[in-house]
């Protein structure tokens, strides 16, 4: 048998827990087949089997805090497909046994399948009454996806009427009582809260308004997004647009790009753009380096890839480290207003939102715009009011004249 180690995780991090097993005992595994996902404190981690053969014992249970180096399973080595069968004859013995009792054959099957689930499945699964066993999962390996869970459930109502034909009194006794579920907190979970709680306990944080006319950046988006696409091979959206003005007003205020470091302000001619990307397991921030320097083009490129990266978990421990601003976009998911928190050791973040058309008055006359809010929270030890709301207007001032930011002004 050949140990199976819990590979080297990056710089500075000397644990993991285990997500979820991908191979079960007995199971054929291929030389670097992954056969386990570990979650550390920004990104999962697969962990490849080092030989080819029959997966064994697994040492530990999902949700285990592991060390770097640690044996977490085995794995025999030979021909796997040679002997996969072998366990299968078991099973088969022993499932005549329990036949008079067939209603016991199905858990134990059940508690498998819920093993082999993520936590977003399993809560998807458990939110929706969709039996996973009867969805076909279309993530890697086969393995099912929180998305394939909500399609079954959207399909679902043509399996409705089935239910109805029972008696509804009889229904009620076995759903009446009120239940609680107790799951884990993963570990990016974990540490999203530590650093976002020590943020506030930290920093003497404000948050400042403004709204922005989007008519314009509409207009040159709906006007080239077609050749944009067709030359750059991927779609023009606000995003870009947003990063570039952002990073010249963080070159005209120097401040909300810096951090404290002790009794120190460190100041960066750089600027490396924290953008939140939601995630399976949570909301990772992935970095664009060097901004400043980067083509709208080259910017939606990258985001394109951390959002499409983000949601397979193969993103990179590198790249969520460091950044000098952040930028969060909860309007894709509706949000009107909101508060964003700091992430540290940064100085500000801004929060984009929802556009939607409201009435504004322009040269004396109430027109009707597509108007977006803007919020900037900010570190007040560092960042004064004054240069918060200077900062804002340039941005605001950037995206309603979008020649600006091909001007340089």
């Amino acid at each position: 048998m050949t140990d199976v180690k819990v590979p080297v995780l990056g710089e500075s991090i000397t644990e993991a827990t285990l997500g979820e097993w991908l191979k079960k005992p007995g199971d054929a595994v291929k030389l670097d087949e992954p056969i386990a996902s570990l979650e550390t404190d920004k990104v999962s981690v697969e962990v490849p089997s080092p030989v080819a053969g029959v997966m064994g014992d697994q040492l530990v249970k999902v949700g285990d805090t592991v060390a770097v180096g640690a044996v977490i399973a085995t794995v025999g080595e030979g021909a796997g497909a040679a002997a996969s069968p072998s366990p299968a004859p078991a099973p088969a013995a022993a499932e005549p046994a329990p036949a008079p009792a067939p209603a016991a054959a199905p858990a134990p099957a059940a508690g498998d399948a819920a093993a082999a689930l993520s936590p977003s499945v399993r809560r998807a699964v458990l939110e929706t009454g969709v039996d996973p066993s009867t969805v076909q999962g279309t993530g890697k390996d086969g393995r099912l996806t929180k998305d394939d869970v909500v399609a079954a459930a959207a399909a679902k109502p043509a399996a409705a009427p089935a239910p109805a034909a029972t008696p509804a009194p009889v229904a009620a006794p076995a759903t009446g009582g009120r239940k609680e579920e107790r799951v884990r907190m993963t570990r990016l979970r974990q540490t999203v809260a530590k650093r976002l709680k020590e943020a506030q306990n930290t920093a003497a944080m404000l948050t400042t308004f403004n709204d922005v006319d989007m008519t314009e950046v509409i207009a040159a988006r709906t006007k080239y997004k077609d050749l944009f696409e067709k030359k750059h091979g991927v779609r023009l959206g606000f995003m870009g647009f947003f990063v570039k003005a952002a990073v010249q007003a963080l070159r005209d205020i120097p401040s909300v790009n810096a951090s404290i470091d002790g009794e120190e302000i460190v100041y960066h001619d750089y600027a490396d753009i924290s953008v939140a990307v939601s995630a399976p397991q949570g909301l990772v921030v992935p970095v664009i380096r060097d901004a400043q320097s980067l083509s709208v083009a080259a910017i939606e490129k990258t985001i394109g890839d951390f959002g499409k990266r983000a949601k397979e978990g193969t993103l990179k421990m590198e790249e969520m480290k460091g950044g000098t601003f952040t930028i969060s976009n909860g309007g894709v998911f509706g949000s009107l207003m909101s508060t964003p928190i700091i992430n540290p050791p940064q100085s500000a973040v801004l929060g984009l939102h929802r556009i939607e058309d409201r009435p504004v008055v322009r040269d004396g006359q109430i027109v009707v715009r597509p108007m977006m809010y803007l919020a900037l929270s900010y570190d007040h030890r560092l960042i004064d009011g004054r240069e918060a709301v200077t900062f804002l207007v340039a941005l605001k001032n950037a995206i309603e004249d979008p020649t600006r930011l091909l001007i340089d002004l």
